[in-house]
């Protein structure tokens, strides 16, 4: 599954649902540069999931949790990450096999933990201010090492 979108801030409920109706996997792994949305869409996606609380990004705390309807969702932001061993140490392998949401900000931090079957999102800004998301249904053992 490709798809492209390209849709406005105030598109994002719509996107969101879009975005469940069509993964196969639940860990998403958020690709685009600082200022993208990808944080906004998480907390969309988080929204649409049942979660009331508010989403905020984990950078300090690389990982939050967010109770939504009948299940959990662990938010990732391995920017500030210096090695993979860091995601080791915090157990991170024990969240992705969870059996919950996985949304990962900053996936090429810790790109050989990743589990088998992933779903890629990547957004940009187009020229209009809006964003472009493209999505990807991605397996490891396909070869894919990196988005």
């Amino acid at each position: 599954m490709i798809e492209k979108i390209q849709f406005r801030l105030d598109e994002l409920s719509k996107i969101a649902q879009t975005i469940l109706n069509n993964v196969q996997s639940k860990t998403l792994l958020f690709y685009g540069q600082m200022g993208t949305g990808k944080t906004t869409l998480i907390s969309a996606i988080v929204k649409e999931l049942g979660g009331n609380n508010s989403t905020s990004s984990p950078t300090f705390s690389i990982v939050n949790e967010y109770d939504v309807t009948k299940d959990t969702v662990y938010h990732f932001d391995f920017y500030r990450l210096k090695n993979q061993n860091e995601a080791l140490d915090m157990g991170v392998e024990d969240y992705f096999y969870s059996g919950s949401w996985n949304f990962i900000e900053w996936p090429d931090k810790i790109v050989n933990l990743l589990p088998e079957n992933v779903t890629i999102l990547e957004l940009s800004l187009a020229e209009d201010e809006s964003r472009i998301l493209k999505i990807s249904e991605k397996k490891l053992s396909d070869g894919w090492s990196k988005k």
